[in-house]
């Protein structure tokens, strides 16, 4: 059985999916299958893999669902995953030659059920690294502690074991297309470290299409999905007290996005979210003006 399984949501990118296909047909280790979650597209997305599959180059799995978002995406991946590992990579992404032979000669090596799996590097297409490359002392670490107490920045890339990423599925909200993926990283946080790979497992463009690039419309039109993932990071027993303020904010301007009056009553810090009141509000005062729909909230 092979061990890994890299996939890739994709929504509408056909346009892009071609160099994703290159990068993996190009791998110099062919232990891994890629899973496709079509997420609803109306392009050519289909046709495309329907070519790829015939050739036989690399084994690929299609999957097709009515649009729900990257984290409704994610959750139907990790239901269809048979491996015992898994990795994303965004349809405008690429990895590295030796990047699947690197993951799976680590594991082999270093990985064990006291771990989650590997946080490798992302880096630009120039193979410049994104934000600071890993602790060169440390074996491993939480996804937390590497951002919150060493030092880290930039997006990483995380290979989890597949077993664990079927935990604490994304909620699906009606009319909303977006929960941060961070959820399931830090509930997976409470229990085990990551092993640390400093070496570039995918190679990352910031397509103007792409979510990263869209968080201020991501962070208007899911307000719910951002409060509940806010919610979320509160309550991590690990957290430093600045850190769950900052998502006691957050939580009070998603609160005023959805009109949500419940929100003292729902949040698990009431005193915390109380503080954070005038803060939330200037935030959503701020992401109003930025969507040019500058109006307080009904009360």
């Amino acid at each position: 059985m092979k061990l890994l399984t890299v996939f890739t949501p994709t929504y509408n990118r056909a346009y892009c999916l071609e160099n994703c296909y290159q990068s993996l047909l190009n791998q110099s280790c062919k232990d891994f299958i890629w899973l496709i979650i079509d997420d609803g597209s109306s392009d050519h997305t289909k046709e495309l893999v329907d070519k790829w599959m015939v050739e036989g180059l690399i084994e690929i799995r299609y999957h097709y669902q009515e649009n729900q978002g990257m984290h409704g995406a994610h959750n139907t991946a990790y239901e269809l995953i048979t491996t015992e590992l898994n990795v994303c990579i965004d349809s405008d992404d690429t990895m590295p030659r030796q990047a699947v032979k690197r993951i799976v000669e680590f594991w082999k090596k270093h990985g064990s059920d006291r771990y989650s799996g590997i946080i490798g590097l992302d880096s630009y297409h120039d193979q410049t690294v994104i934000g600071t490359e890993l602790p060169k002392n440390l074996k491993s670490s939480t996804l937390y502690n590497l951002y919150y107490k060493y030092g880290g920045k930039g997006d990483k890339k995380l290979v989890y074991r597949t077993e664990l990423t079927r935990l604490f599925p994304y909620p699906i909200i009606n009319n909303e297309r977006y929960v941060g993926l961070a959820y399931k990283y830090y509930m997976l946080d409470k229990q085990y470290e990551m092993l640390l790979l400093n070496e570039i497992l995918c190679c990352v463009e910031y397509l103007p299409d792409g979510s990263s690039l869209n968080m201020i419309n991501q962070y208007k039109n899911n307000p719910k999905g951002f409060a509940f993932y806010r919610k979320e990071l509160m309550q991590l027993p690990f957290a430093g007290m600045s850190f769950k303020f900052r998502q006691a904010i957050h939580y009070v301007s998603s609160s005023f996005l959805s009109n949500n009056k419940r929100f003292l009553h729902e949040t698990p810090n009431k005193a915390l979210t109380m503080l954070a009141i005038p803060f939330g509000l200037l935030l959503y005062l701020f992401i109003q003006q930025k969507q040019g729909l500058l109006k307080l909230p009904k009360t």
